[in-house]
């Protein structure tokens, strides 16, 4: 049950499940997603205090303000493996190591707003240029070195849909457990 309850924590929309087939309106939902995110964890965001933007979402896990500076840094690698995929022909890319980068000054002490002004522009950026690819560049590609994966353009468009929510479902579900408002 204990690891049920941490799974939960962790997890709150379950893990990333790759669609069967990455149809247009799939592809165009999840862009949506993508492209509203910045105002949706703005919304969520906007009113907490620095006491609140310093609690961990769950016990050995990031605060919110660690969730927030996360988001910003995975979604500026996200949109240069796109930029990668689409400019190279399958390039291996370079992964970092987000657990590290999180320990960082600038992602435990520094304001959320220039992040929330990163993901803004970024997001923009991310939506416009996945709206615009055509069916080749959908199937374009990059290697992840960590896994050796051949990683689809197209995939990555749910993934980082998914990776969104999930980590605005960590603050929104440790608000609702606090009962912040």
């Amino acid at each position: 049950m204990k690891d049920e309850a941490l799974e939960q924590l962790k997890y709150p929309i379950g893990k990333f499940q790759a669609p069967e087939i990455y149809s247009a309106a799939y592809l165009s939902a999840k862009i949506e997603e993508i492209a509203s995110f910045p105002e949706r964890l703005r919304v969520v965001v906007t009113n907490l205090i620095e006491e609140q933007l310093d609690t961990n979402y769950r016990n050995e896990g990031w605060t919110v303000r660690q969730v927030i500076h996360h988001c910003a840094e995975s979604h500026m690698n996200c949109y240069i493996r796109i930029k990668w995929a689409l400019t190279e022909n399958n390039p291996i890319i370079k992964s970092y190591d987000e657990n590290l980068w999180s320990t960082l000054d600038d992602n435990k002490h520094m304001p959320i707003q220039p992040s929330l002004s990163i993901l803004d522009g970024l997001h923009y950026r991310l939506a416009y240029i996945m709206r615009n690819l055509s069916i080749t560049d959908l199937e374009k590609s990059f290697i992840h070195p960590e896994s050796g994966a051949t990683v689809k353009v197209k995939q990555i468009i749910g993934t980082y849909a998914w990776h969104s929510n999930h980590h605005l479902a960590h603050i929104t579900e440790l608000k609702r457990r606090k009962n912040w408002k």
